[in-house]
């Protein structure tokens, strides 16, 4: 009877052991996969609100930049990595729904793999226009690309990547043909633009605001559902003739996927009082993104809505990597 009744004792002295230590999550330092290098502007994102949020969880943030396959191999070693709450991943579309319709054996599942946290912000792209390009505003440029079919191109940061799909939506919801021209980077095709050897291209807003400034280019649309603060004055491409069109670069957290619910929630908590706050709003905002902060249940009715649409994108166009 003793024997049993010390038995019982030390079973319950090692569940509440282990419940104590589980309760004490988190307890050292945390790390986050960046799928690019660092000073990219998911990495940047990233450190905007690590600050905020090693606060609020009581732990460090350490930031593991992981560059390389077009982040794929920072979103694999994420999804591979053990679902214990001390590694989460932050990332952009291309990994996570744009590349699984383009690059055969992606190592992992999007919907499967990983755990949705939270959108952090969404930047539009803008649809800007060298000057010499004889239209101010999304009809008029419509118009003028139904009048020349296959005479008007547009640049992109290379084939596969937001910008690329950004432009095939359009084409494909606008029903016209222009010439996609693929660069090895946004700053070459930037400058092409700028010289008049493209015609178009779709950008995010911070890089090119003082090329609108100074009129070196023109924007006809922003490519959310919403207009920026930084250009109010421009109208969405959804209310200018194109009905739903929507092309942005997001960022948002995961965790690997089996990432207990309530690990999941307390991050999601701990990121989205991070993003409300007023500084942090107004510092995202002067970057040209939007901040964010969503439920869980937004977060990942979200990238399920993404990968639908980059996948019918790259199934019509027939987009492929170079």
């Amino acid at each position: 009877m003793k024997t049993i009744l010390k038995a019982g004792l030390s079973a319950a002295m090692v569940m509440a052991a282990f419940a104590v230590h589980a309760a004490e999550w988190p307890d050292k330092p945390i790390r986050v996969i960046l799928a690019v290098p660092a000073g990219a502007t998911p990495d940047v994102t990233a450190r905007l609100v690590f600050p905020g949020l090693a606060q609020q969880l009581g732990v460090t943030l350490v930031a593991d930049n992981r560059a390389g396959g077009g982040g794929v191999i920072g979103a694999e070693i994420a999804a591979k990595s053990a679902p214990d709450g001390y590694t989460l991943f932050i990332s952009s579309p291309g990994a996570l729904t744009i590349l699984p319709h383009m690059r055969k054996n992606i190592p992992y599942d999007t919907l499967r793999d990983f755990a949705p946290i939270s959108l952090i912000s969404i930047g539009p792209f803008v649809l800007m226009t060298h000057p010499s390009v004889p239209a101010k505003s999304i009809k008029e440029l419509i118009a003028l690309a139904k009048s020349q079919p296959g005479k008007l191109n547009y640049a992109s940061a290379g084939n596969g990547v937001a910008n690329h799909l950004a432009g095939e939506l359009f084409k494909q919801m606008a029903g016209v043909d222009i010439v996609h021209v693929p660069y090895k980077g946004a700053p070459q095709a930037v400058t092409d633009v700028l010289a008049g050897h493209m015609n178009m291209m779709f950008n995010s807003v911070a890089p090119i605001v003082g090329f609108i400034k100074s009129g070196k280019v023109r924007v006809l649309g922003i490519a959310s559902l919403q207009r920026s603060p930084q250009l109010p004055d421009v109208p969405t491409i959804h209310e200018s003739g194109v009905p739903g069109f929507e092309a942005v670069n997001w960022f948002g957290m995961f965790a690997p996927a089996k990432t207990s619910r309530k690990i999941v929630n307390r991050v999601n908590s701990a990121l989205v009082q991070t993003i409300k706050t007023p500084d942090m709003q107004a510092q995202f905002i002067k970057l040209g993104a939007d901040p964010v902060g969503s439920s869980v249940e937004e977060f990942t009715a979200f990238v399920k809505r993404d990968l639908e649409k980059y996948e019918k994108v790259v199934r019509i166009s027939g987009a492929k990597l170079d």
